[in-house]
C-alpha cells in the first residue's frame, strides 16, 4: 500500500468519510507551531519532577517571587480553629472539608477519588442541592447558581472542629465494564455510585441532588483569566449552527463583587467568574473561612456550628485573599516536552482529526490588560474552549449550576496534564475521578464528544499510541 501525504485541514473530513483507516495515511505529520513547547507563554516553567506544578511564573521578578511565597504560605500551611495566638490563620470550621488549601490541590494538582468504601474522601468534596420546585426557583438557580440543601447547604463538609458534629461522609462503589478496542485491546472502566451516610443533623432528603467533585490542578489559572471575554464567545455555538455536533454555551454566573452576571471560566461547570471569587468560595465552602465575598454557612439546625467561636467578621482578609489570589494567578504551567517528536507530531494530527480540538482549543493570546504585566499579550496553549459541553448520561451529575444543566461541563484544559500523576501518582481524571488513565477519560466522553470517542475506539493500536503520547506530552 502506498502511504498519502495528507494535510492536516483535510484529515478530519476523510476520518468522518471513512477514508483514513490505516496509520500509514497519517505518517506524514505538520511540523509544531514554533511557539507550542511554551505553554504558557514567558511564564512557563520546565520541570518534569514532582515540583512541576508548583513553581512561580518564569517571568516573575524579585518582588513578585516574594508575593507568590507569601500566597504560597497562606495556601500550603494549615489554617488552625478559633481563638488562636494565631490571628492570621484562625477561623478554621467550624464544620469543614480540610485544614489547608494544599490537602486537596495535592502539589498544586489533581486530587482523586476516594477508595471504594472508604469515606474519607480526601481532595474530593460533594456539592449538594436541592430541585426547583416553581417557576421562580427554576429562576433563581440562573441568577444564584443553586438551591441550596435547607439543612446541609450547598457542600458536604465532612470534618468539623471538636464539639461539633460533621455533617457526613462519602461513601462510593464502583462497577466495571469492560471496552473493546480495535485490534483486540481491552480497557476496563469503573463506574462509580456515590452515596452519603452518617448524617449529623438529620436525614438526608430523598430529593438531595449530589454532584462529586475531585479537586482541579491549579497550574495556569492567571492565564486563563486574561484571555479575553470575546475569545470565548467567539467559540461559542448553542445551537451548533454550523452543524458538526458541538455546541459549546457561556455560562453566565453571579458575581460577588460585580453584583451582577458575568462571564463563569472556573470550575467544572465554570461557576465562578474570577480566581478571587473562586479562593473565596473555596475558603468558606472547604474550609468553613468567612471573608468579604461570602459568610459563614451554618444552618438553622446546625446549633453546634452557629455557637461554636469564631475569627471574627472577615476570618480571611482582603489582603491575604489578595495574596492567595496572586499565587494562584502565578503558578507556571510546564513546558511540552518532545513537540518535534513524530510520534507526538501524528498522535496531535489524529487529536485534531477527530475533533477534540474543537472543545479542547489549543491556543490563544492573552490580553494586553491583564492582573499583572507578566501574564498580559501571552500566546499560551491550554487546549480548552472554557465553555459547557453536553458529555452525555454517563458523565451526567443531573444538577444544573446557574446556566449548566445536568450533563453540561467546562471543558477542562489539557496543558501539563502529561505529568499528572508525575506531581500526584494518585490522580485521577474528570470531575468525579473515576478515570485512572487518560485512555479511561477519553473512553467515558458522550454526548457532542461522542463522535470522538468512537474514532479513537476504532483507531487502529498504534494510532492510539500516538494520540495518548500527544496528550503525554502536554
Amino acid at each position: 500500500m502506498k502511504c498519502r501525504l495528507i494535510p492536516a485541514f483535510a484529515v478530519a473530513s476523510l476520518i468522518a468519510a471513512g477514508l483514513v483507516t490505516t496509520g500509514c495515511d497519517l505518517i506524514f505529520p505538520p511540523k509544531p507551531d514554533p511557539t507550542e513547547h511554551l505553554s504558557g507563554g514567558a511564564t512557563t516553567v520546565f520541570d518534569v519532577s514532582r515540583n512541576a506544578y508548583s513553581l512561580p511564573a518564569a517571568n516573575l521578578g524579585f518582588a513578585g517571587q516574594l508575593d507568590f511565597k507569601v500566597g504560597n504560605s497562606f495556601f500550603k500551611n494549615p489554617w488552625v480553629e478559633s481563638p488562636a495566638s494565631t490571628t492570621a490563620r484562625d477561623g478554621l470550621g467550624p464544620l469543614m472539608n480540610t485544614n489547608g488549601c494544599q490537602n486537596c490541590h495535592i502539589k498544586d494538582g489533581r486530587g482523586h477519588a476516594p477508595l471504594e468504601n472508604d469515606i474519607h474522601a480526601v481532595s474530593m468534596l460533594i456539592r449538594l442541592s436541592r430541585p426547583a420546585s416553581s417557576t421562580e426557583e427554576e429562576e433563581r438557580i440562573r441568577t444564584h447558581g443553586v438551591l441550596p440543601d435547607p439543612i446541609y447547604g450547598g457542600q458536604l463538609q465532612d470534618f468539623a472542629i471538636p464539639g461539633v458534629k460533621p455533617e457526613g461522609q462519602i461513601n462510593v462503589e464502583y462497577k466495571t465494564k469492560i471496552v473493546q478496542l480495535e485490534g483486540g485491546e481491552e480497557v476496563e472502566l469503573r463506574e462509580p455510585a456515590f452515596s452519603l451516610v452518617n448524617p449529623g443533623y438529620g436525614a438526608f432528603a430523598g430529593d438531595l441532588q449530589i454532584s462529586p467533585r475531585v479537586a482541579p490542578p491549579m497550574i495556569g489559572l492567571g492565564l486563563l483569566e486574561a484571555v479575553a471575554e470575546q475569545d470565548i464567545l467567539a467559540q461559542a455555538d448553542p445551537d451548533d449552527s454550523n452543524d458538526d455536533g458541538i455546541s459549546g454555551r457561556a455560562n453566565w454566573v453571579k458575581s460577588e463583587r460585580a453584583k451582577e452576571p458575568v462571564l463563569g471560566r472556573f470550575g467544572w461547570k465554570a461557576g465562578m467568574p474570577t480566581l478571587e471569587q473562586q479562593n473565596a468560595g473555596a475558603f468558606a465552602g472547604d474550609m468553613g473561612i468567612t471573608s468579604t465575598l461570602f459568610r459563614d454557612d451554618c444552618t438553622a439546625p446546625q446549633t453546634e456550628c452557629l455557637n461554636a467561636p469564631d475569627g471574627g467578621e472577615h476570618e480571611v482578609t482582603d489582603k491575604i485573599l489578595g495574596h492567595v489570589t496572586f499565587y494562584t494567578q502565578h503558578l507556571a504551567v510546564p513546558g511540552r516536552r518532545d513537540v518535534a517528536d513524530p510520534q507526538v507530531l501524528k498522535g496531535k494530527q489524529l487529536f485534531i482529526g477527530s475533533q477534540c480540538g474543537s472543545c479542547h482549543t489549543p491556543s490563544y493570546t492573552t490580553q494586553d490588560k491583564a492582573a499583572t504585566p507578566q501574564l498580559a499579550g501571552q500566546k499560551i496553549w491550554p487546549y480548552t474552549d472554557m465553555l459547557l459541553h453536553d458529555m452525555g448520561e454517563d458523565l451526567a451529575d443531573n444538577r444544573p449550576e446557574f446556566l449548566a444543566n445536568g450533563q453540561e461541563w467546562r471543558t477542562p484544559p489539557l496543558w501539563g496534564i502529561g505529568l499528572a500523576q508525575t506531581v500526584s501518582k494518585e490522580a485521577t481524571f474528570l470531575h468525579d475521578g473515576r478515570a485512572r488513565t487518560l485512555l479511561e477519560a477519553v473512553l467515558w466522553h458522550g454526548g457532542e464528544a461522542q463522535k470522538s470517542r468512537d474514532l479513537v475506539v476504532a483507531m487502529l493500536p498504534s494510532e492510539r499510541k500516538a494520540l495518548l503520547r500527544f496528550l503525554e506530552s502536554l
